[in-house]
Formats: structure tokens, sequence, C-alpha cells
């Protein structure tokens, strides 16, 4: 049975989530001090401005490497991470992103770009490449009404997303990501960039879907910084482009099997309010000659993550294009303990036997993932990521990448107003 159990409505025949077994997943062992993933801002500083941006953009800074250094170093001494997701604003205006590349790689950790890509050129790609760049996650999507794409639609814009991905594929032997902001206005084309990305999985590695936040769907009592009349609204941005009600991961999950019917997620991360709230939802497809041949599995999911630990002492986050192009190594191997795996390995060698050729050609895994942010519960209890992937440095303090602007502009977190 599958995880996800998709219906669809009788009025519009948009597909309709159900929830989500949790308990049919692996659930990732990353943890507060042994993670995938850290999260590092040296700049906050960005050449776009997209609706229902958290960061101040209004006075940008640049930290400068000693602090960028120091900040490393407090990772370095807390926290266990295969990667350093440099982000911002957006660093690739940050003037010293290449020795700080440098820096990362010489410090352990895979340097991963977070950008909108805007200012990626085919030099400062090899620049960076030679500076020790692992790979890029670029942040492509319509909230941010760029430019020379101004008024295109998700499906338009994977024209844009196409471009970046063959710049890094040409480079060579770098991981490619993508991730789009998703709302209400924006769900129904979520299906369009699945199949892009099962179009393109030779060269993009990633596929992710960030659910859309703003004050005034969460749908909770006033938040409020401690001693001060702060309210959300003061920090989070409200938008138009976010529609008239929040989407949830089980909503894209929904849409993302609406068109890949094979779709079954393996992994995840639940919230802090509750063990069953999906925070980060992961699925990993094998795509041989633009075929979808299946899913891994959740025994999969847990044997690579924990081998990962066992060999390099840190959970695995990022695979680069050599990496991923072993899928049938991996099945094949994986089928030797696990039923759902030998599955898919019979799908492979029925597709091979179809069509010889594609002896020949790699199979390329593919992951698909939703991240669902911060929610408010009617209660006024904020649902964080439990275990989060993305903390970042404040004062001297691991935090949420995604809240640090409460702290930044008002010294304490959100949290429901006392009655009086």
């Amino acid at each position: 049975m599958n995880a996800i159990d998709i219906s669809r409505d009788g009025i519009n025949g948009a597909p309709v989530a159900q929830s989500i077994d949790h308990l049919s997943l692996y659930r990732l062992p990353w943890n507060y001090a042994d993670n995938g993933i850290s999260w590092l801002e040296p700049t906050t500083k960005c050449n776009l401005r997209c609706e229902g941006c958290y960061r101040d953009l209004e006075s940008p800074v640049h930290k400068s490497l000693q602090e960028a250094r120091a900040e490393l170093e407090l990772f370095k001494r807390l926290r266990k991470s295969d990667c350093i997701s440099i982000a911002g604003g957006d660093p690739l205006v940050y003037p010293d992103i290449l020795p700080l590349v440098t820096m990362i790689k010489e410090m352990g950790w895979k340097p991963i770009v977070n950008t909108n890509g805007v200012a990626l050129t085919p030099a400062l790609l090899r620049d960076l490449k030679k500076a020790g760049v692992y790979g890029f996650t670029f942040h492509i999507d319509t909230s941010q009404n760029r430019p020379h794409a101004k008024g295109w639609s998700e499906t338009q814009l994977n024209a844009v997303r196409l471009q970046f991905a063959k710049m890094v594929s040409e480079a060579g032997g770098l991981a490619c990501s993508f991730n789009a902001t998703v709302s209400e206005t924006t769900l129904h084309e979520v299906p369009a960039m699945v199949e892009w990305a099962r179009e393109h999985a030779t060269i993009v590695q990633t596929m992710v879907f960030i659910m859309f936040r703003s004050p005034s769907l969460s749908g909770a009592p006033d938040l409020h910084a401690t001693g001060c009349n702060t309210g959300m609204e003061d920090i989070y941005k409200e938008s138009e482009w976010g529609g008239a009600k929040a989407v949830f991961a089980e909503d894209a999950a929904a849409y993302i099997r609406a068109a890949d019917s094979a779709y079954a997620p393996s992994a995840y991360l639940n919230g802090t309010a509750s063990p069953d709230s999906i925070k980060w939802l992961m699925a990993n497809r094998v795509v041989l000659n633009g075929e979808v041949m299946g899913y891994t599995s959740p025994r999969f999911m847990e044997l690579i993550q924990t081998f990962a630990h066992l060999f390099t002492g840190t959970y695995l986050a990022y695979a680069d294009q050599r990496s991923t192009s072993f899928g049938k190594f991996a099945v094949f191997a994986a089928g030797l303990v696990d039923k759902k795996m030998r599955v898919l390995a019979g799908r492979l060698l029925a597709s091979m036997a179809r069509n010889p050729a594609n002896i020949f050609r790699a199979a390329h895994m593919q992951s698909i993932m939703v991240i669902q942010p911060v929610n408010v519960e009617p209660d006024g209890t904020a649902d964080m990521c439990d275990s989060c992937p993305d903390m970042t440095v404040h004062e001297g303090k691991l935090v949420w990448s995604c809240r640090s602007e409460e702290l930044k502009q008002r010294g304490a977190f959100l949290t429901p107003q006392t009655p009086h």
C-alpha cells in the first residue's frame, strides 16, 4: 500500500491529498548535533525580491571572511554535517564568495551555493568549481518576477531552469538542484515541474518544493515578540501571490503523484508539534532513458544514511551527477536485502530486455523533495522542523534560519500573545 493515497474531487478534478502514514517511512536520523546540512549566510544582499521574503533587504550586510570563519568554526565544534549551504541574500553577490567556498572545502564540508542564479556566468561557474564548489541549488519560481521572465508561469520557467542545469552539467561533476516555492496560486503547476525534472534526470539531481508561508494564512492567534508590540505581519510579508489559503506537504504530494503515479516517498522529518507532522518529505526515483522505473524504498534510504555515516562520519545530504548515475548498481545491490528494491530491479531488467540499448545506458537517481516551513498551530505553537537541517548562526548560537529575522529585528522569537 502506498504512503500517499490520492483521490480527485468532483468539481474541478484537482488532486485531493490524504494523510501521510509517517510510520511507513524512514525517519531521517538527522539531529541537532549530527545533520546532513548546516546553513551559512555570509550576506543579506540580494539581486531579486521574492514575494513573501522574510529577509531584511533594506539594509543589506556583507559579513567579513573572518566572521564567516568564526561561524564555520562554531559549526565545527557543535555539529557534524555533510555540506554547508551557502545562502543569504544571494551568495553570488557576496564579494568574497570564491575564498569562502575554498575555506568551506578546506574545513571538510561540501560547499553548496544556494542562489537565484541571476549573477551566475560560465566564467564565475568555472572559478567556483576551481575554488571547490560541490554543487548548486537554484531557487527559481514565479514569486521572483525575474529579469527577462516577467509574468512567466512556472511551466514557462522550466526553460530558465534548463539553462542553469545545462550550464552546471557542462562544467562537469557538480550537483544540481532546484527549489521552487509553492503557493495556492502555483500548486497546479507542480506536475509540469515534476515532468520537467524527469525529462532531465541526467543533469538534474533534485527537485524541491517549498510551501509558502504568510501571517494571514497561518490561522493562528497573534504572535508577538516578548516585551514589544511586534507581530508576525511586521516581519513576515503578505503577498497576493500566496493565494487565499495555506498549502501543506500533503497538498504538494498529491500534485506530484498526479504527474507521476508511481510516486512513493521513502523518508521524512517530522515537526516539533507532533510526530506525524510532515516537514521534510523525500522520495527518490530511478529514471532510465527518460522513463521512471520506480521509487526506492524506506529501507534503501536507511541503508544509504547508515553506510554514509559509517564510512564518512556524516549523514548524506547531496550527491553529484556522477554518483547519481549509478542507479542500476544501487538498485541491484539493495535488492539483495530488500524485497521492494528487488521489484524495482525487476523493472530495470524488463526495460533492458525490451530495449537492449538500455543495458548500456545509465539509470539516474533523482530526488523529489517537499519542505513544509514553520507553521503555527491553533494554540499558537510554532511547528518547526524537528532536527532542522537549515540551522544557522546568530550571536554565537545555532538557530533556525527561517526564523532568524525575528532575532535580528526584535531580539526574540515571536510567541503567542498572553491575554491580560
